[in-house]
């Protein structure tokens, strides 16, 4: 027996922030970032609208990008103190995320954080609020999402938190927001949705209900992409709609280890963070590789080059092209080919090497890694991540 979770009500296209106006409650705590969300106009409308809602408002501000366990602390204690019924969090990953783990040490103060990190372990919610999440971002999908990442900054390890408790009860995915991203946010958080619905299409829990979902988002992403980082808003638009799509899908087919890399990868490092949707750019084309040598998983990746319209005229053939192709696309969003390139190169040489068992280590045992259509040994995984930081190519 399979499950497929959604949230409840989606609410798309121009304007459905408006939708707030529907929701009932006596009071809403809105979760928000480091202060986009409030330049734009779009917080202070969020919470006109809960107020025609009839609803008592206060904010958490300051998630940062990458939320730490400490503002989730935070987050639940203030929610503890205000007690509301309904937590919207809105702006891109970070705030939603953080605002989901928030929610269950809210509802279960004795929680702690080492229960969560089992995957599927949260629980029952709903005992004291619901959650609405509204996107500002066209990539993490968050808003219609079973998952969280949140990052031990201590332990230097990010932590995906899985759970269909999680999964909001309303997602409000309004194109308006997202147009207001930078270029090379809208290139990283669009090579995330591709990462997530190619992971979605070949992992070992995909079904008849996630395959069509992912297909059409890669379709999408691939068609409009380019143009929503050179500023077309049709094509923003669109991809809005699109990483909603990827992130259906794989929040009930699970991912793989592209996201299992770049969770460990990015805030292993002193010289700075690896940026998500970056960093998943960077592995896709290596993971797809190494993914290939599973037959299963070549023939997949080799139906989504031809649903695309690449040629080859062998499975091997598809893939290389659907490898290249993904290059090609990181190469024309600006996107770095390799982590030695990442960022001028802030991720020292000598440090990676030194740390590569451990991460390596890490990866495997990430939750994402249970679904990939082949299980890396160490050394295989050390040899993965090697090559994305050399841009070497490997056969295994």
């Amino acid at each position: 027996m399979a499950r497929f979770t959604l949230p409840r009500d989606i609410y798309f296209g121009a304007g459905s922030m408006e939708s707030l106006k529907t929701l009932t409650g006596k009071k809403a705590i809105v979760v928000v970032g480091g202060g986009s969300m409030k330049r734009f106009g779009f917080l202070d409308k969020a919470i006109e609208y809960l107020k025609e809602a009839g609803m008592e408002v206060e904010l958490f501000e300051g998630v940062e990008p990458d939320p730490s366990v400490e503002t989730v602390m935070k987050g639940a204690e203030a929610m503890r103190k205000f007690q509301p019924d309904w937590i919207v969090a809105m702006g891109g990953g970070s705030p939603i995320d953080a605002a989901k783990a928030m929610w269950a040490f809210y509802e279960y103060p004795e929680t702690t954080f080492e229960d969560l990190i089992t995957p599927f372990n949260f629980p029952t919610l709903r005992t004291k609020a619901k959650f609405c999440a509204i996107s500002s971002t066209s990539g993490t999908a968050t808003e219609v999402t079973a998952f969280s990442v949140i990052t031990d900054y201590a332990k230097g390890i990010k932590y995906p938190l899985a759970d269909f408790n999680i999964t909001p009860d309303v997602a409000i995915v309004d194109p308006i927001l997202a147009e207001t991203m930078p270029k090379k946010l809208t290139a990283h958080t669009g090579m995330d949705a591709l990462t997530h619905a190619i992971e979605a299409y070949v992992s070992t829990l995909h079904n008849d209900f996630t395959d069509p979902l992912a297909l059409h988002a890669i379709k999408m992403i691939h068609n409009d992409l380019k143009k929503s980082f050179d500023g077309d808003k049709e094509a923003r638009e669109n991809m809005h709609n699109a990483q909603c799509l990827a992130g259906m899908a794989f929040s009930n087919a699970l991912l793989g280890i592209v996201h299992s890399m770049a969770h460990k990868t990015g805030a292993a490092f002193t010289g700075g963070h690896i940026v998500h949707g970056c960093a998943n750019a960077m592995y896709l084309p290596k993971v797809i590789k190494y993914n290939s040598k599973n037959a299963e998983a070549a023939e997949r990746y080799a139906y989504i080059a031809k649903f695309i319209g690449l040629e080859g005229d062998s499975t091997t053939a598809l893939v290389d092209a659907l490898i290249a192709e993904i290059r090609n696309m990181n190469k024309s969003l600006e996107i770095p080919t390799c982590i030695k390139e990442y960022e001028g190169g802030i991720i020292d040489e000598t440090e990676f090497n030194n740390k590569l068992k451990d991460v390596a280590a890490l990866a495997i045992s990430d939750a994402c890694t249970g679904s990939n259509p082949r299980i890396p040994t160490q050394e295989e995984m050390e040899k993965l991540l090697t090559a994305c930081y050399y841009d070497k190519e490997i056969d295994f």
